[in-house]
């Protein structure tokens, strides 16, 4: 699961750069850190590292519901504004031009005053409109966080199991010392105690005289 939650998180980023979406890319990269951290506290039986990764997927889904809000235009978002890019350029999504059928053409614009250096570029023929595949790719987040969320919360329970059971047979004992140095101390004051004795009672009989 891990490698699958890593693969799909720099797909998304590869083609978030080639479209130059800098929000999703600053959004991907910090997500593609959590997945390792999650890694790395599933390999090395770090739970903490396992639940940070388990709060950021509540994250990761709320920021990916924001996209497909954005792309759908709801509650009065538009997928022609500038917020992805953060009013850097007007790029907008790499699908928009690449998408699956979609043919690019450019129209020289040199009959217009001051555009001579410009073109305009058409895009027709696609087979799916690119917001919907943006909507499907953050929806596909959203699964992939959910079953991240709960292999996280599995094993957390799993490592948590082992050391309450490691606790159970004495693996975390706080005083190991004492037991083992328990029996030698009540045996060197019983040997103590035996080589006095002698000498007291011959005292006490002298003094009795």
């Amino acid at each position: 699961f891990p490698s699958l939650f890593q693969l799909a998180a720099l797909e998304r980023q590869v083609f978030d750069f080639l479209g130059y979406q800098w929000a999703p890319i600053l959004a991907n990269f910090l997500h593609i850190i959590i997945v390792i951290l999650g890694l790395f506290g599933t390999i090395q039986y770090r739970p903490r590292y396992i639940v940070v990764y388990a709060i950021w997927t509540a994250v990761w889904v709320t920021w990916n519901i924001f996209i497909i809000c954005f792309y759908l235009e709801v509650g009065g978002l538009s997928k022609d504004s500038e917020l992805l890019t953060f009013n850097i350029s007007r790029h907008q999504s790499w699908w928009s031009e690449n998408g699956p059928g979609c043919v690019r053409k450019e129209a020289s614009m040199s009959g217009i005053k001051g555009l001579d250096s410009h073109s305009y570029i058409s895009v027709i023929g696609c087979a799916l409109e690119y917001r919907y595949i943006e909507v499907m790719h953050s929806s596909f987040q959203i699964l992939i966080a959910l079953v991240g969320f709960v292999y996280a919360c599995y094993v957390v329970s799993v490592f948590t199991e082992e050391e309450d059971s490691f606790d159970f047979i004495g693996g975390f004992d706080p005083f190991p010392l004492y037991h083992v140095n328990e029996k030698p101390t009540n045996l060197l004051f019983k040997q103590t105690y035996l080589s006095i004795s002698p000498a007291g009672f011959s005292g006490m009989e002298r003094m009795s005289k």
